[in-house]
């Protein structure tokens, strides 16, 4: 039976909720491929666990509203894209940036750091616009 953010296994429910939805989509992926229901649980609270150890949630509250709306924007991909004389960081789709920045380094810094927060991808882009690199969190 697949689970969800509001119906998961009982043995999930004192994990931290961003934890507890990863171990849930690792569950589902896990009951797709034949695991047992004991073992899919077990496997997948380790795992979102260790998964929790090596993707820090980078909010915190000295950050400004925008960067929090990047964090918390887990469909959309985030593009580091020339912007003027710098580059910015911008969700697929919307016009105003998430985040700007002189340097494409410092771009594509808070851009890994957004989308592995947000669980989804951030895809550097070259000056000229084409696609440089894509670094995938989801």
């Amino acid at each position: 039976m697949p689970w969800t953010k509001n119906d998961y296994p009982p043995s999930m429910k004192n994990l931290p909720e961003r934890v507890r939805k990863k171990a849930v989509e690792i569950a589902n992926a896990l009951l797709d491929d034949g695991y047992e229901e004991g073992r899919a649980i077990a496997i997948a609270t380790a795992k979102a666990e260790e998964w929790e150890d090596n993707h820090p949630d980078h909010r915190s509250d000295g950050k400004s509203g925008t960067e929090r709306r990047a964090s918390s924007s887990h469909s959309s991909p985030l593009h580091v894209v020339p912007d003027g004389d710098g580059w910015a960081v911008k969700a697929e789709g919307e016009d105003e940036p998430r985040y700007e920045a002189v340097t494409k380094s410092d771009a594509v810094k808070k851009a890994d750091e957004l989308a592995s927060d947000a669980n989804t991808r951030a895809v550097i882009h070259r000056k000229d616009g084409t696609v440089q690199d894509s670094h995938n969190y989801s």
